[in-house]
């Protein structure tokens, strides 16, 4: 005889319920489910805010083109630097809308499309916040590096040294984070596996 498992168990408990009963955890669970359309919103917001970027983006590279003539070589850098944290911006963006999505309110349908991300096909919580980690150190070390190159400014302020301080601390901590994420996902098992008791 089989054993009496945790989802016979929820079966039987369903068919001994009342019709009304059974009509209103049906309506409360429908409810709860459709409930994570309210995320749609929040994914198309975030569009308008890339749309932001791209706008950024253009306005700073028009602003390179036309004024390099007048720019020395660490204001080139410094500009050339913030096109590359935009991109890597727009590139977490993406990442959060579809992956976001994908994840928690519906599937995409994009399966063989040949424009298909490859980390879209096994994307899942958990590989999404390694990603957005990654991302984040990227932007982090974007803005490090702008600060270690305008060291002359930094260091003109009475607190330069704390301000360049702390970012170092603050881009540590986002390492360490992705690292505990990365190996917390390794001890996950892998879908469709169980360990063996």
């Amino acid at each position: 005889m089989p054993p009496h498992t945790a989802d016979t168990h929820d079966n039987d408990n369903y068919a001994t319920r009342t019709p009304a009963n059974r009509a209103l955890a049906n309506v409360v669970g429908s409810t709860i489910f459709l409930s994570r359309w309210l995320q749609a919103p929040l994914y198309l917001g975030l569009i308008v805010a890339q749309a932001v970027y791209v706008v950024k983006f253009w306005r700073e590279l028009i602003h390179l083109i036309s004024d390099f003539g007048h720019l020395n070589e660490n204001e080139i850098m410094l500009i050339v630097l913030g096109l590359v944290d935009v991109v890597m911006i727009a590139n977490l963006l993406i990442m959060v809308i579809i992956g976001g999505y994908e994840t928690f309110v519906s599937r995409i349908n994009m399966r063989g499309h040949p424009d298909e991300p490859e980390w879209l096909s096994h994307v899942n919580p958990n590989v999404l916040k390694v990603k957005l980690a990654m991302s984040i150190i990227g932007i982090s070390s974007i803005h490090l590096l702008k600060t270690f190159i305008e060291t002359e400014a930094i260091a003109a302020k009475t607190n330069g040294t704390e301000i360049l301080m702390w970012q170092t601390f603050i881009h540590l901590a986002f390492i360490f984070s992705a690292i505990g994420l990365a190996y917390i996902d390794r001890l996950m098992p892998a879908p469709g596996h169980s360990k063996a008791s």
